[in-house]
């Protein structure tokens, strides 16, 4: 059985760092350059292996699965980018698969609330309700989206786009402040 190391000091400052720098990035370029994943998937390798031995390198890698199948299915759609997939994939390497499944799920939440926002302030919300429907109109008939609607793709400049590596920093940081308010009540 692989056991967790506790997500604390370097390997916080190392995911808050890759995450920030990588949504700076997304902000800017609307990309996350491979060198920077690639860095963060080896430091996340590295710092598993230095904090558990050589099962950390199971738990990284597990966390690098997870992380990569958690987005994969979302890039076929053209529904996320591929920076995004491989930017996940690094936070899974740093954090393992649990913590990646709530980075994920804070992600999804927070990334959700920041888009109805953007949405309420663009006055989008009635056309963003309608792509959706059209979206799982289209998915039940297993037909992907964006082959309907380019502004659907998220590789095209037609649709509202959101950078996801704002959205995963943020999952990240409230899982930080999450996990050191449970430490500190806890303790």
């Amino acid at each position: 059985m692989l056991t967790q190391p506790t997500l604390a000091g370097a390997a916080e400052i190392l995911l808050g760092m890759l995450t920030m720098v990588a949504a700076g990035f997304d902000i800017r370029y609307r990309r996350i350059p491979n060198w920077l994943v690639l860095t963060g998937m080896i430091a996340g390798f590295l710092w598993n292996l230095y904090s558990s031995g050589w099962s950390g390198l199971g738990h990284a890698a597990a966390g690098f699965g997870l992380g990569f199948a958690l987005y994969f299915p979302l890039y076929l759609l053209r529904a996320r980018g591929a920076g995004d997939v491989k930017l996940l994939a690094a936070v899974g390497c740093i954090t393992g698969p649990g913590n990646c499944f709530w980075i994920f799920l804070l992600s999804a939440i927070l990334g959700g609330v920041i888009a109805m926002v953007i949405l309420v302030w663009h006055k989008r919300v009635q056309h963003t309700f309608f792509n959706l429907s059209f979206m799982m109109g289209d998915l039940a008939k297993l037909k992907a989206p964006y082959k309907s609607s380019e502004e659907l793709d998220v590789t095209t400049s037609k649709g509202m786009r959101l950078p996801h590596g704002v959205t995963i920093l943020v999952g990240v940081v409230a899982f930080i402040l999450i996990t050191q308010f449970k430490i500190k009540v806890g303790a």
